[in-house]
C-alpha cells in the first residue's frame, strides 16, 4: 500500500520556509508566498516567460473572415475535422483549468504554486479562445453539438474518460503512486494530446486557410510548451527528491497508452482525408514527439524508428525567409505584453 498524500495547510505557523529542507512535495512551509528566497530557479524563469505571454482571445482579428472561409472554403472533411478538434481541445482545457488547483495543494514550493496558478489562468483562458472560435465561425446551432460531441462519438468519450479518471483517481484517493500517475498524466496531456489538433490548424495555415483560428492556437500552442515545461521539471525533482515515488516504467506505459490513443483519435477525425495529412504521417509525426518528450525526462526513445518530424510545414510556417513571413512567430511576438515583466521579483 502507498503512502497518502499530505495537503498542504493554508498556514502552518510551525512550518520552516529555510531553501535547505524545501521539497518539491511533502515539504512542511508556513504557507507564505516568500518569492525573495526560491529553489527552483526553473520555476523563476519560467514565470517571466508566462507573464510576458499574456493574451486575450478578444484581441484576435480576422475571425469573421475565418466564418466566411470555413462555409466557403473549407471541404465537408476539413469542417468535421474543424469541429471535432475543437471539442477535443475545449475538453482538455476546461479539465485542466479545475485539475490543477488539486495538485497545486500537494506542491509545497510556493514559486511552483505560484506557476501552476498562471497555468490555470491560462487553461481558463484557452477554453475562452475556443469558445471565442465558436461563436465567431460556427452557426449557433452547431455549437452545443461540438461542446458535447463526445456524447455520441465513442472514441472521443474513451479518451475524456481515460484521462478524467485518473485525475478522479487522485482527488479521491490521495496516494503517492496516484499523485505520481496524476502528474504524468498531466505531462502527457499538455505535451501529446494536443499536437495532432495543432498540427491540423497548422495544415490549414500552410493552405492560406482560417488564418485567425491559426493565430489562436498559435497563442495556445506558446502556452502549453511552457507547461509541458512545468510538469517534465515536476517529474525530474520528484526523482532526484523522491526515488521511491518516481516510475520510470509507468512513464513509459502510459507515454505507450498515450501514443496510441493519440493516434488513434487522430486517424478517426483526420484520416487521409485532409490535404498534407495522412494515417501515416499521424504515426510518425506522434512517435516522433513521444520520442522528443521523453528526452526532456531523460528517457529513452519509445520508438527508434521515429527520427523525423514528417510535417515539414512547419518548419516553413515558422522560418523567417518563407513567404509566410513567419506566420505564427511574428503575430506571437508582437503581442508580447513586455510591460507586465517590469517588477518586484526581478531575477
Amino acid at each position: 500500500m502507498t503512502e497518502e498524500m499530505r495537503r498542504n495547510p493554508m498556514f502552518n505557523p510551525n512550518g520552516n520556509d529555510e531553501i535547505e529542507v524545501r521539497t518539491i512535495i511533502k515539504g512542511a512551509t508556513t504557507g507564505l508566498f516568500n518569492l525573495n528566497t526560491t529553489k527552483y530557479p526553473w520555476a523563476k524563469s519560467l514565470y517571466q516567460v508566462m507573464v510576458g505571454n499574456f493574451w486575450l482571445p478578444e484581441k484576435v482579428s480576422g475571425l469573421k473572415d475565418d466564418a466566411r472561409m470555413f462555409q466557403s472554403d473549407l471541404s465537408t472533411e476539413e469542417q468535421r475535422a474543424y469541429k471535432g478538434i475543437l471539442s477535443f481541445l475545449t475538453f482538455l482545457d476546461s479539465l485542466q483549468t479545475v485539475n490543477l488547483p488539486h495538485f497545486s495543494e500537494y506542491v509545497t514550493s510556493p514559486e511552483v504554486n505560484l506557476i501552476l496558478s498562471i497555468q490555470a489562468y491560462q487553461e481558463a483562458i484557452h477554453s475562452q479562445s475556443y469558445a471565442t472560435i465558436l461563436e465567431s465561425v460556427v452557426e449557433s446551432k452547431e455549437r452545443d453539438e461540438i461542446y458535447y460531441f463526445w456524447r455520441t462519438d465513442k472514441i472521443l468519450l474513451e479518451r475524456n474518460t481515460y484521462i478524467g479518471q485518473i485525475y478522479e483517481d487522485f482527488v479521491n484517493d490521495p496516494t503517492d503512486a496516484n499523485f505520481f500517475r496524476g502528474i504524468v498524466a498531466n505531462f502527457l496531456l499538455e505535451s501529446i494530446y494536443f499536437y495532432n489538433g495543432f498540427a491540423f490548424f497548422d495544415s490549414l495555415v500552410d493552405r492560406m486557410k482560417m488564418l485567425a483560428t491559426g493565430r489562436m492556437i498559435a497563442y495556445i500552442r506558446r502556452d502549453e510548451l511552457t507547461h509541458i515545461t512545468i510538469f517534465a521539471n515536476l517529474i525530474r525533482e520528484i526523482r532526484k527528491e523522491f526515488p521511491d515515488i518516481y516510475n520510470e516504467e509507468l512513464i513509459r506505459e502510459m507515454m505507450g497508452m498515450a501514443v496510441t490513443q493519440e493516434i488513434e483519435w487522430s486517424k478517426h477525425i483526420l484520416g487521409d482525408r485532409i490535404p498534407g495529412i495522412s494515417g501515416e504521417t499521424t504515426e510518425n509525426y506522434t512517435k516522433w514527439l513521444a520520442n522528443n518528450r521523453l528526452a526532456m525526462l531523460n528517457i529513452g526513445p519509445l520508438y527508434p524508428e521515429a527520427v523525423t518530424n514528417p510535417y515539414k510545414h512547419l518548419d516553413r510556417l515558422q522560418d523567417t525567409n518563407s513567404d509566410k513571413s513567419n506566420f505564427f512567430e511574428t503575430t506571437v511576438v508582437n503581442y508580447t505584453q513586455s510591460t507586465s515583466m517590469n517588477g518586484s521579483w526581478d531575477f
